[in-house]
């Protein structure tokens, strides 16, 4: 399934985005959040899968600085998550109207998914899947990002440049230099998940490059009742690619749990 391509407007200015929609369908849209070097692209075909396997319509945008959305200013505030999930993407699902959702995130994207659920919900949310999320900092999040940062004017700048264009500097700048920043060691966003109160399917690579297990045992406490975790064995940062067909058919499972 081919996405229709298109943009949306905001205050900040346009937002790219990708849908694929169902010939005929009811029910909630997959909402696709990326990851911190991410794009709506970037999600390549796997939207497409789980769209078809679920019956549902997918949606997926590129946040500011990213993709083919506009550029945003460098540098990035050090609670920019929070802002992505309380400020930007309410007025992406209102320019999109899309009203009836289940959040898809990845990464970054994961974090501003369980961010929404926890400050920012609307009714009709339903709840939500998450891949990779970060709630603090970890040493091994920053020897990481340091390891790929290495490797910008080795090679990465192009791959990336492919899929971000002019943005590239200004996504790969604003992730780096955030994330890095002697300030950012002491974030935490556990406390602001206290207000979850929808479901969630929780996936981590046993190998994940970027994070140790604590990050999804730490977001599994926040509310064991809700919660629901998928450990991935010999799987890095990104399950759905690493192991596409185990992840999808976990994700099916738990979207047809929501829609029963």
């Amino acid at each position: 399934m081919r996405p229709r391509k298109d943009h949306i407007h905001l205050a900040g200015g346009r937002i790219e985005t990708l849908w694929w929609e169902q010939p005929r369908t009811t029910g909630p849209t997959l909402v696709f959040l990326h990851e911190g070097l991410g794009s709506a692209g970037l999600w390549r075909d796997f939207p497409s899968r789980l769209a078809a396997a679920t019956g549902l319509d997918a949606f997926a945008f590129s946040r500011f600085g990213y993709g083919g959305s506009d550029p945003c200013a460098l540098p990035r505030p050090l609670d920019y998550l929070t802002r992505e999930a309380v400020e930007i993407l309410p007025e992406v699902l209102s320019a999109a109207a899309i009203s009836d959702f289940i959040l898809v995130g990845h990464s970054d994207g994961a974090t501003i998914a369980l961010l929404y659920a926890g400050l920012a919900a609307a009714p009709g949310f339903r709840g939500g899947i998450v891949e990779a999320p970060h709630v603090l900092v970890e040493e091994v999040t920053v020897a990481g990002i340091r390891a790929t940062r290495d490797l910008y004017d080795r090679g990465l700048r192009d791959r990336l440049a492919r899929h971000h264009g002019a943005n590239v500097d200004i996504a790969f700048e604003g992730w780096w230099r955030t994330w890095l920043d002697p300030e950012f060691r002491a974030w935490n966003v556990e406390s602001e998940l206290a207000g979850i109160a929808r479901p969630f399917l929780v996936i981590q690579g046993r190998d994940d490059e970027y994070a140790t297990l604590a990050q999804v045992e730490r977001v599994a406490a926040s509310h064991p009742d809700l919660m629901r975790t998928l450990v991935v064995e010999a799987c890095g940062h990104t399950p759905h690619r690493d192991q596409a067909e185990l992840v999808l058919a976990a994700m099916v499972k738990f979207v047809q749990k929501l829609l029963n």
